[in-house]
């Protein structure tokens, strides 16, 4: 698997993708955010767009995150989040937010050394960040956006998946 950042904010590619093979192709057309893929053997696998928050220039928003749908849950999204996260890290900004609409996207971003804010925005959406904020209780906090899902109306699958994490640690982030 190849990460590769293809450009920062505002002066980011345009990037088309399949959106019969990604959610949110769309959002990946516009050039005033930043962008990074994952290929395997050449063929972009997922993708991020980013962009410098409008009052905070310490600040970084992950924007649009997908991955292939048949190439969900191998661990893709988090990988590259991490190498976007490293980037950023190098080039300055002292904090990455998020903000995800799905369990499983709350995981993915666990996994890549993100937590819960606590917050959420106007759409509720849960905010995580990175670094994460020092909290007593890291548990609890996982399982308090954990709960916010649990509240929504959602798929089998997601709701299967909330499920299975009910009374769990936060996962362990990945290297």
């Amino acid at each position: 698997m190849e990460y590769d950042l293809l450009g920062w904010p505002p002066d980011g590619p345009k990037l088309r993708l399949d959106y019969k093979r990604f959610s949110y192709a769309g959002k990946f057309v516009m050039t005033n955010t930043g962008k990074a893929v994952a290929r395997d053997d050449g063929t972009i696998v997922a993708a991020v767009a980013f962009n410098e928050d409008r009052t905070d220039a310490g600040t970084l928003w992950l924007r649009y995150v997908t991955v292939d749908h048949g190439r969900r849950g191998e661990g893709i999204g988090p990988a590259l989040l991490r190498h976007v996260r490293d980037r950023a890290v190098e080039r300055g900004y002292d904090r990455l937010r998020i903000a995800v609409n799905n369990p499983f996207a709350y995981e993915a971003l666990y996994r890549a050394g993100f937590g819960y804010t606590g917050e959420t925005t106007g759409i509720a959406e849960l905010v995580l960040e990175y670094p994460t904020a020092a909290i007593e209780n890291p548990r609890e906090r996982y399982q308090a956006g954990l709960e916010q899902f649990r509240e929504r109306d959602l798929s089998e699958d997601e709701d299967g998946f909330l499920e299975s994490r009910r009374d769990s640690d936060p996962p362990e982030p990945a290297s």
